[in-house]
């Protein structure tokens, strides 16, 4: 490494400072004859008596950067450890498995009965939770801390699950009722109706936009859906009623009931 002339001449000063500091012939002596060797370095200001030099203090800085370099090695393998199995890692060769790895970085406690159901949204670091106590608890995953509560259902809420682009989220109960809530101001917007038994799991299908900006502008519809920012026209449910029915998100009609098996 090839030092630039203000560190050599730092360098040097240094080193004169350093040796006009200490007590003895030779040391004096030897900072003389650095002097001529280098007259710019005896022309800096000088430490004082009993004052630490610039030299010693970039000598014991030295062990102290190694030592904070050793502690943040290990603090990037502990982290590695909890994280590791997240995607978009720069290192491309070692494959991340998206499996939860013990520590965990959180424990989500609100609801007051088991938890029935959990959703991860697909573009921010929230995370939903239906539970029996008929409650829907929303989180942030990455702080661990409690969002807000969406209320609605009656009855155990089985299962959640957000659309494609996470601006809605779907929610089923023991209530034999489905609930679209819009996820940016948590209001429940549709309640879809027509299971004779349990439903026991909701779908988003995905679709490109087949239309665009659906807005019922003339009859002042608050509860319009927008197949774009849906990112899907269809939800799909499946109950205990032996039954899948397919429910139009814009409309919240269904379209169309399959009731071709045989048992739930």
């Amino acid at each position: 490494m090839v030092l630039t002339n203000r560190q050599r001449s730092d360098l040097h000063a240094g080193i004169y400072e350093y040796l006009i500091s200490r007590e003895g012939e030779a040391f004096q002596q030897a900072a003389a004859a650095f002097a001529l060797a280098d007259p710019e370095a005896g022309k800096k200001e000088i430490a004082k008596g009993g004052t630490t030099t610039l030299l010693e203090k970039k000598w014991t800085a030295i062990p102290r950067l190694q030592k904070k370099v050793l502690e943040l090695e290990r603090a990037a393998a502990h982290n590695l450890k909890i994280h590791g199995h997240r995607p978009g890692g720069t290192d491309n060769t070692a494959i991340r498995r998206m499996l939860p790895r013990f520590p965990a970085s959180h424990t989500l406690q609100g609801h007051s009965a088991v938890v029935l159901s959990v959703q991860v949204h697909p573009v921010f670091t929230v995370v939903v939770s239906g539970s029996e106590d008929g409650s829907i608890k929303v989180w942030d995953h990455e702080s661990g801390d409690y969002v807000r509560t969406l209320k609605g259902h009656t009855n155990s809420v089985t299962n959640l699950d957000f659309s494609p682009t996470g601006t809605f989220l779907a929610s089923s109960s023991t209530d034999l009722s489905v609930k679209l809530w819009d996820f940016s101001t948590f209001a429940c917007i549709r309640t879809l109706r027509g299971h004779d038994h349990t439903i026991s799991a909701i779908r988003f299908l995905p679709t490109a936009p087949l239309i665009t900006n659906i807005i019922s502008t003339q009859n002042g519809d608050k509860n319009s859906v927008d197949v774009e920012s849906v990112g899907s026209q269809y939800l799909l449910s499946a109950s205990r009623d032996k039954t899948i029915k397919v429910w139009d998100v814009i409309t919240g009609f269904c379209d169309q009931t399959i009731s071709d098996h045989s048992e739930w």
